[in-house]
């Protein structure tokens, strides 16, 4: 009898191991295992005046550089007739800077009446009225006085279709005194070859004493005091970024004496140097561009937080 118990409860011990080994493992989840994934590298900061990335979208260019679901690749175009204001990324009633007639414009995005990108001179970002832009050209001529006039006929009697302020850029060929552009036609006494650079960044800068002030304008109804400072400089030649801040950090170290052509800057402010004691500048004081002793500059603005020698 003790024999059959020790047998039965041996039988029993072996059929629950057995059934702990084949039992059924417990049954996978449905849905795959969710992957995980991150991104490396170092952070990069990015200044959004001249970087075109957005959260949705950037330029190829900055792939390296900004993380974003789509890339885009920058479709050349060019500022009709009128010109037009580029407005801010994030509120599109902020006017941040300008587009000249004939101007180059790279976009990344159209939709509706809106195009974004960036300007082709100054790598400037914002958006545009897409209606302003037309099919890229390869400018001939520049204006590089206050203003140039374009005329329906090739006289100076005929009707007026725009006035050209000053930087702006036309394709066109020569005939009699007149150049003959897609859209009419311009004075030559108004206009200098693309090629050809002015000897003086501060005559160019004179030429607008009295435009009015206009905070982000660069020429299409005013023009402010970096725009007036790059129009000046890009007429001689020498390329400089918008905004006045960014501008503190062109040339190098004006040192001594204030020189013509010297820059001086406060917060939010650029001046240039016409000679020793004075200097121009487009300023919501007088809200226009006037030239003036530096030292009733410095008597409302207080000393100079950089002074910069851009023809060195």
């Amino acid at each position: 009898m003790s024999i059959s118990k020790r047998s039965s409860a041996a039988a029993a011990a072996a059929k629950a191991a057995k059934s702990a080994v084949t039992a059924p493992s417990p049954a996978k989840p449905c849905t795959p295992e969710r992957r995980r994934f991150a991104l490396t590298g170092p952070s990069r900061a990015l200044d959004h005046r001249q970087h075109a990335a957005r959260r949705d979208l950037a330029d190829v260019a900055v792939a390296g550089q900004w993380f974003a679901p789509h890339y885009a690749v920058p479709e050349p175009k060019s500022c009709g007739i009128q010109g037009t204001d580029i407005l801010s990324a994030d509120n599109k009633g902020a006017r941040i800077s300008q587009l000249l007639p004939g101007e180059g414009f790279a976009v990344l995005e159209q939709a509706g009446d809106w195009a974004w990108g960036f300007s082709e001179h100054d790598k400037y970002v914002g958006y545009v009225r897409a209606d302003a832009l037309v099919e890229a050209g390869q400018p001939t001529h520049v204006v590089d006085g206050p203003a140039a006039l374009l005329f329906a006929e090739p006289s100076s009697r005929a009707a007026i279709t725009a006035v050209l302020p000053m930087g702006s850029r036309l394709a066109g060929h020569v005939e009699g005194a007149f150049l003959v552009a897609d859209d009419g036609y311009v004075p030559t006494q108004q206009l200098r070859p693309i090629t050809e650079s002015v000897a003086d960044a501060v005559v160019a800068a004179e030429r607008l004493v009295g435009a009015p002030y206009l905070w982000g304008g660069r020429g299409v109804g005013g023009i402010d005091c970096s725009g007036l400072v790059q129009i000046a400089f890009g007429l001689a030649g020498i390329d400089l970024p918008r905004d006045s801040d960014q501008q503190m950090t062109a040339g190098g170290p004006a040192t001594g004496e204030p020189c013509r052509g010297d820059l001086l800057f406060w917060d939010d402010h650029v001046i240039m140097m016409t000679g020793p004691d004075t200097a121009i500048h487009a300023n919501g004081h007088w809200m226009r561009t006037a030239v003036e002793p530096l030292a009733d500059i410095v008597a409302r603005l207080g000393e100079p937080i950089a002074k910069r020698r851009i023809m060195i």
